[in-house]
């Protein structure tokens, strides 16, 4: 025998070496093998996702639609009306439109006492919606939280026509001796001077304003709350974590992250009271004197003036000077809103 080491036959190609290069672990190897390119993923589009889309959609479009139609509804009927008025609709006080040949009128003081009641309303029911919405979400057991929210919302659910009879026959005669109090002593601060309305009669922008901060303050708490507590929990949590106090809290996390909610709940009630109509026609006493900006003074806004003469409408011509009034309104409203929500994408950005 040879006592030459016998040399091994060289191993069989593994499962493994598929893909190694020619003549082995030391040979010069093959480029890789690539696969194919996938087909891209197909998304797959439920009916239920199609039928929300189509009704989501549809839902926008008609709404849309439908405040354009309104719109040109308001012109439509109003052209006529201010064609024939001899008077500046926007500059006048007077309103004459019993006669068609010779109409006359103007929006000058149901638009000034309009704007007052409503920003005076909000300027009362803004502070207190906050302090109550902080209240909630931030200091209340929640055993008590949840029944005072029920009562504050159901606020908004009394008819105005019942806030109208309440601030007639029972509110004014309270607030009487602090409208008297504050007519004597402040008469020299423009808004608190003798007005055309009677101080002691309680028909008059003060009261009024007062009422109707109570009807919109449920709108404003609402929304205000709703977004007082979707705070993030983390926030908060490391708020205190720092040694904020509870109000520092409140103050730094809180009312930061909810104050587009609370700027959106606020013009919500703004146009809430721009189109009071029943309990401010119940409340204010028409008067012929001229508008004077105090909250003593009178007279009707644009709403209760159209529920005051839609009564007197004897034909269309007549009827359109109170449409006129209406577009107003209407455009108004688009004014304030519009105005929110340039505040609210500014604080944003």
């Amino acid at each position: 025998m040879s006592d030459a080491p016998a040399q091994s036959a060289p191993l069989a190609p593994g499962p493994g070496d598929a893909g190694a290069g020619v003549g082995g672990p030391h040979g010069t190897p093959e480029d890789p093998i690539t696969s194919s390119p996938k087909a891209p993923a197909k998304t797959v589009t439920r009916p239920g996702d199609r039928i929300f889309t189509t009704l989501a959609s549809g839902s926008a479009v008609f709404i849309t639609v439908l405040i354009g139609a309104i719109g040109v509804f308001l012109i439509w009927r109003a052209v006529p009306a201010l064609s024939r008025n001899e008077a500046n609709f926007l500059t006048s006080s007077v309103w004459n439109t019993d006669n068609i040949a010779h109409m006359a009128f103007g929006i000058l003081d149901l638009l000034q006492v309009t704007v007052l009641v409503s920003l005076f309303a909000l300027v009362l029911a803004m502070p207190v919606a906050l302090g109550i919405a902080i209240f909630l979400t931030q200091y209340s057991p929640k055993r008590l939280a949840r029944p005072l929210a029920y009562v504050i919302d159901l606020l908004a659910a009394v008819p105005s026509i019942v806030y109208g009879l309440w601030g007639m026959l029972i509110f004014a005669p309270a607030i009487r001796p602090l409208a008297v109090w504050l007519n004597e002593n402040l008469a020299w601060i423009p808004l608190f001077a003798t007005g055309s309305g009677s101080v002691r009669g309680g028909g008059t922008i003060f009261t009024a304003g007062i009422v109707l901060a109570v009807m919109i303050l449920p709108i404003i708490t609402a929304v205000t709350r709703e977004v007082f507590t979707q705070t993030p929990t983390a926030h908060i949590e490391a708020a205190l974590a720092l040694g904020a106090t509870k109000w520092e809290v409140v103050k730094t996390t809180v009312i930061p992250f909810g104050k587009s909610g609370y700027v959106s709940g606020s013009m919500l009630g703004l146009g809430r009271a721009l189109g009071e109509t029943m309990a401010l026609y119940m409340i204010l006493r028409t008067t012929s004197k001229e508008f004077g900006w105090s909250l003593f003074d009178t007279g009707s806004t644009l709403a209760s003036k159209i529920a005051l003469g839609y009564a007197e409408f004897n034909n269309n011509i007549q009827a359109g000077a109170y449409i006129a009034a209406g577009l107003v309104l209407f455009v108004l409203t688009f004014l304030v809103n519009a105005a929110a929500r340039a505040a609210i994408a500014g604080k944003k950005d």
